[in-house]
């Protein structure tokens, strides 16, 4: 008998796991997927270490979080500087002083303000819907130019449509900063993803190829607590109805060349462009193989979004209210379920960056006493 059986080998899942087999309790992992490491999975390709589900930025100013990670891994110095390209132009994202020269041709700080506060004066009273807030933040150039395009692609929808909170945190500089994550620690894990979460269950007996729901009932008996990572609803079996998601499809290429983009992601903010960005992996370790080598070739990765159905990818809630509430009423049921932990981004409905994945983790295992 196991004390914990833990569905899912994500990073949810694996943290939990550790601190339980930490603990000294008896812990099984499953994972319908073949491989560990959840959407954080890399694989190597060209001596490339390419992010499978996406690309995965590490960045938090949680030092609790940042020494638990460093356990299993060590981390590069990679910074996240994106550049947007909007039809052939090139800015620096986060919104800084580089895209503020380029857009308006400002030079100092006093000019750059001056132009946001000009464009902004349209907005009236608090902003209802994610075009009137990115307006109010950085005026109407930016948000025709950089964010509408981008964000309906990623939505589906009319930035009209769109809630005002999503875009409240965008990251806007009166300075020539272009780290995009206002974070103290950042990087990427060398050697990639997948052999974190590998020395993470190092120890811990792990079966793939798994899939709890469709053997729910003899699986549930292996364990006293089930800590179930997957989508709620697929748990109840829809019952209540479906959650909706955001997919993303992605289109990989292996080029005969050492550099396509000369950058580890580039926006494409225009809305005739398909795709949303591209990926170009080598850059996350800066174009060397772990013996320092310069590598010969690139991979890289056209991201499009698409809205999801069932048997994709579920990959960003639709956090509005029609899917909160009906988030709220699933959560009700999984409070009656007193033998299973429902956690992460699916088992709670929200979008967690790293980091917060494994702070809500390792605060719920907290709450159990066990540590």
């Amino acid at each position: 008998m196991y004390d914990y059986l833990i569905v899912g080998a994500g990073l949810y899942g694996a943290v939990f796991a550790r601190l339980a087999a930490n603990a000294g309790k008896k812990v099984l992992v499953i994972d319908k997927r073949s491989t560990v490491a959840g959407n954080i999975y890399t694989e190597k390709q060209e001596g490339i270490n390419v992010h499978i589900y996406g690309a995965h930025i590490f960045h938090t100013n949680n030092k609790e979080v940042w020494d638990f990670l460093n356990g299993f891994a060590t981390f590069n110095r990679f910074t996240n500087s994106p550049v947007a390209n909007y039809k052939g132009e090139l800015y620096s994202l986060p919104f800084n002083m580089y895209t503020f020269n380029k857009m308006w041709g400002v030079v100092t700080p006093d000019e750059a303000a001056a132009k946001i506060a000009e464009q902004r004066k349209v907005i009236k009273g608090e902003p209802k819907n994610l075009e009137e807030q990115a307006i109010s933040l950085v005026g109407r150039d930016i948000y025709e130019k950089l964010i509408k395009g981008y964000t309906e692609k990623q939505w589906g929808r009319d930035c009209k449509d769109l809630p005002a909170f999503i875009i409240k945190r965008l990251p806007v500089r009166l300075t020539f900063d272009n780290n995009y994550f206002n974070a103290l620690y950042q990087g990427i894990p060398i050697g990639g993803y997948t052999k974190m979460i590998e020395n993470m269950l190092e120890g811990i007996e792990v079966r793939l190829n798994t899939d709890y729901l469709k053997n729910r009932e003899e699986l549930s008996t292996l364990a006293e607590t089930v800590v179930y990572t997957g989508p709620i609803d697929a748990y109840f079996n829809y019952s209540l109805g479906t959650l909706e998601y955001r997919s993303v499809r992605f289109e990989n290429e292996t080029l005969d060349k050492p550099n396509f983009q000369g950058n580890a992601a580039v926006n494409y903010t225009d809305r005739e462009t398909p795709w949303t960005r591209i990926i170009e992996h080598k850059w996350f370790e800066f174009g060397k193989d772990e013996q320092g080598n310069d590598l010969p070739k690139t991979v890289i990765s056209r991201e499009y979004s698409s809205e999801w159905k069932p048997g994709d990818e579920p990959y960003y809630p639709v956090n509005d209210e029609k899917n909160g509430a009906l988030y709220e009423e699933y959560k009700k049921l999984a409070e009656n379920e007193k033998k299973v932990i429902f956690g992460g981004r699916l088992g709670e409905y929200k979008y967690y960056d790293m980091d917060k994945t494994v702070e809500v983790a390792m605060a719920k295992f907290k709450t159990l006493g066990l540590n």
